[in-house]
């Protein structure tokens, strides 16, 4: 059975990427995908994990902008969310993505040495 948390979670999850896909004004935010929203338990505090391809000081600087757009966002958010508080939203890199494709490359390296002692 799913938490409310998870249910709101899901609807900002949704509605963040539709406003990144209709796009925001800020030029510091590039092609950022929403990776997932994780809500608390009180629906007080929204944590929502982005990616974006480049450089350190790139995500950074959608970091940055998506933060910077985080009232705008609140509010787009209220218009469509039924609820009497909508959560505070933050935004956070989310290193999974990075972690994931350094794994699968020491792995395809580890094969390959195998291949080669074959």
């Amino acid at each position: 059975m799913y938490k409310r948390s998870e249910k709101v979670a899901e609807a900002i999850h949704e509605m963040v990427s539709e406003l990144l896909v209709k796009g925001l004004k800020d030029p510091r935010i590039g092609f950022v995908t929403i990776t997932g929203v994780k809500v608390t338990d009180d629906l007080h505090l929204a944590t929502v994990y982005f990616s974006v391809i480049g450089s350190d000081e790139e995500k950074k600087a959608t970091e940055a902008g998506l933060n910077s757009a985080r009232g705008y966002i609140r509010k787009e958010l209220g218009k469509s969310l039924r609820m009497r508080y909508i959560p505070d939203i933050t935004f956070r890199y989310d290193e999974s993505v990075e972690y994931g494709s350094r794994i699968e490359s020491l792995l395809k390296e580890i094969v390959t040495k195998e291949d080669e002692h074959d």
